[in-house]
């Protein structure tokens, strides 16, 4: 790999348990990003990965009150609720955590010697975050699509971009059409 390596886009927990509205986790905004989303997966091909959140076989330490609090969510990682929506399910990688950051050696080996790690999905406010600092801590520039991403709500969206971009400049906070502009890339349209 060179030292001029693309950027990784990691899609982060795109699934029917945070799209479809009767689930307890549905996130508003969610299907408003799927186009945006779609669109940097196409033009960020193939270094693209998706993450899914599932639960534990055994939930242990804190993670044992979360599920008490969520019993409806300790179902196993092949459950329907935990599969990535059809419209993004296209056999691109992906890396199943059952933590709230999906950042670790799997997401690590992919981002690679590009050291520039770009995300996109739910929750803004929750596992991008997540996801975003440990990058950061880990050395990793990271960029944050704020309009391919959803939180539970617009505010709780707002402000975790407001307090992602006291990163700088470990992290950016940016747009779908600034990345794809500065980076040189164009989506095909078919």
């Amino acid at each position: 790999m060179t030292e001029h390596q693309a950027p990784l886009l990691a899609v982060i927990d795109m699934q029917r348990i945070f799209a479809e509205p009767e689930s307890r986790w549905a996130t508003p905004g969610f299907d408003d990003i799927v186009g945006p989303i779609q669109e940097l997966v196409t033009a960020m091909a193939p270094r693209v990965v998706f993450t899914r959140f599932v639960a534990p076989d055994q939930p242990h330490g804190a993670w044992k009150d979360y599920y008490e609090a969520w019993p409806f969510a300790l179902q196993p990682a092949d459950s329907y609720a935990y599969q990535l929506v059809d419209s993004l399910n296209n056999g691109q990688p992906t890396i199943d955590a059952t933590t709230f950051s999906k950042w670790g050696y799997e997401l690590a080996e992919q981002v690679g010697s590009g050291n520039r790690l770009v995300l996109a999905g739910v929750s803004t406010d929750c596992c991008v975050l997540s996801t975003a600092l440990a990058a950061v801590d880990a050395g990793v520039h990271v960029q944050v699509v704020a309009d391919a991403c959803a939180g539970v709500d617009e505010r709780t969206h707002r402000k975790a971009l407001d307090v992602m971009n006291l990163y700088a400049p470990l992290l950016e906070v940016v747009t779908v059409a600034g990345l794809l502009e500065r980076d040189g890339l164009e989506v095909q349209h078919q």
